[in-house]
């Protein structure tokens, strides 16, 4: 099932935080599956996806890798994590227009309050089931998708 059309007329970039490739590989299928028209960028640890919020090194030109509109990322990653990037995300004032979904195989109480305290703006568990995935994802779109967004900076 394709996302309405009207759902689609505020376009998104969506930078994309996550290590584990057999939930990337379900991630993307599920984005494909469910119609999803926005752009997204794959980053596989929380130092690139830092890296591509700064726009250094090779995410330095923003018409190929654009300031992102929206970033959902997991918890658990190497190098920096998803705590990690919602702190670093705080300390860069530019960046606090992005929203931020944590999606997390964790239902750890702890790790919950954490990703809030951090600022991210909605925590969701990876589902278990494929299908399941796709109707969050496109709940989440839809919603994102409707929402008045501030103008996005060009640099990061």
């Amino acid at each position: 099932m394709e996302l309405k059309s009207e759902m689609n007329s505020k376009p998104l970039t969506i930078l994309l935080a996550e290590d584990d490739e057999n939930d990337l590989y379900l991630l993307k299928r599920a984005l494909q599956k469910i119609g999803i028209p926005h752009s997204v960028h794959i980053c596989r640890d929380g130092e690139e996806a830092t890296n591509y919020l700064q726009g250094s090194g090779t995410y330095s030109d923003r018409g190929q890798f654009p300031f992102p509109s929206i970033i959902i990322t997991d918890l658990k990653m190497p190098r920096k994590s998803g705590f990690e990037i919602l702190r670093w995300l705080n300390d860069h004032p530019e960046c606090h227009v992005i929203p931020v979904i944590v999606l997390s195989a964790s239902n750890e109480p702890q790790d919950i309050k954490e990703a809030y305290r951090a600022g991210a703006n909605c925590y969701l568990m990876k589902p278990s089931k494929f299908d399941d995935l796709q109707k969050i994802l496109r709940v989440t779109f839809e919603f994102w998708s409707l929402c008045e967004r501030p103008e996005i900076p060009t640099q990061g």
